[in-house]
């Protein structure tokens, strides 16, 4: 088993740090759940990430707070990630640009108790909508706040020399259909717009003449990027989209809603596979010395989101009323804490996730 590298590798690691990789989902205004696990790790001041794989909102997570780690350190990234996700609060929806109608109401919960079949207004609003009409139609400018928010705070020419830690952003090539990962000495804000890029939502991004859309469909996130270019071990899931739910469901909303969170899972699912199998051989011995050294032996951790989120609609993804973030931020928070209560004394010796037992077997 090869554990995390020693600290004295990493010229920003302090003593008694252990360096970690992390991985962020996207999943909209849900992202906030992830802005509280980066709040807390950082605040907790044990863990130094050494590199930050994220898609969608997780990109944006990932530069936010690689920015502020760069221009003055831990503080600095924590003022910043708070202020990305008030700006997006007040800017009234930039996961939501279709406004206020899309949002829960507090009355859903109620009904949704009552009938079971019950679907929000909002949601049904939303799908219709979107089916109906391309974003060219009725966003002729192609007016997106989360780019003047992210214009405004990321000075991307600075976040380009940032050796703090690495960024890896995921999108989709539309015309391949394969994933493509924007590394941190190539991030502009095209790059972290296409990530999160939602076609019914938003016009198709162009980065260096080539079409891309969301990141999740091919890669949320992908997580190679990490094996290839640090020297940690130890990598830190924060899973947003539910790998697992309870019920089957039977409305249409529901089937549409598990359908998009089967299919966002997917290629992660397909990458904990390969990594799983790159685990059997080398646990075997079945992997030839000269190999041997080409491959690092993953030590996977995760934070999965389901008791946290399964409460909120997928509508809610939508929401971005300040409350709802911060309630979403203080779960992420309370995640993060009780991980590294359990599991910080064993980061760099040993995973705390099986992956067969806990990904891929029925």
């Amino acid at each position: 088993m090869v554990k995390s590298s020693a600290s004295t590798e990493k010229p920003h690691i302090k003593p008694h740090q252990k360096p970690i990789n992390l991985a962020l989902q996207g999943g909209g205004a849900h992202g906030a759940y992830a802005w509280g696990v980066l709040d807390a790790l950082l605040e907790d001041g044990r863990l130094y990430v050494e590199s930050i794989c994220g898609c969608s909102a997780g990109a944006m997570n990932a530069v936010i707070f690689a920015s502020g780690l760069h221009e003055d350190g831990a503080e600095a990234a924590r003022k910043k990630l708070h202020e990305f996700w008030r700006r997006v609060a007040e800017a009234g929806g930039g996961l939501n640009p279709l406004g206020g109608p899309l949002q829960d109401q507090p009355w859903d919960a109620f009904l949704k108790t009552i009938n079971p079949d019950y679907t929000a207004p909002a949601q049904i609003f939303f799908d219709a909508f979107t089916r109906s009409f391309a974003p060219k139609q009725w966003n002729p400018f192609g007016v997106n706040p989360l780019q003047k928010i992210l214009d405004e705070m990321v000075d991307f020419k600075e976040l380009r020399k940032c050796d703090k830690t690495q960024i890896f952003i995921s999108a989709t090539n539309v015309q391949t259909g394969k994933a493509k990962v924007f590394y941190t000495e190539d991030l502009n804000i095209e790059c972290v717009l296409a990530s999160a890029c939602l076609p019914f939502l938003f016009d198709t991004v162009e980065v260096n003449g080539k079409p891309y859309w969301d990141g999740g469909f091919m890669g949320n996130p992908a997580l190679y990027p990490a094996f290839e270019r640090t020297k940690t071990s130890d990598m830190l899931i924060v899973h947003i989209n539910p790998i697992e739910r309870k019920e089957v469901p039977d409305t249409a909303t529901e089937i549409v809603n598990r359908v998009n969170e089967i299919s966002f899972n997917s290629s992660l699912l397909h990458e904990l596979r390969a990594i799983a199998f790159v685990q059997k051989l080398l646990d075997q011995g079945m992997m030839k010395e000269e190999f041997r050294k080409k491959y690092k032996y993953m030590l996977m951790h995760a934070i999965r989101a389901e008791n946290d989120l399964s409460e909120f609609s997928a509508a809610s993804k939508f929401n971005a009323d300040w409350d709802f973030l911060c309630t979403l931020r203080d779960r992420g928070r309370d995640a993060m804490h009780k991980w590294l209560k359990k599991n910080y004394e064993v980061v760099g010796t040993h995973a705390t996730v099986d992956i067969r037992k806990e990904y891929l077997e029925n």
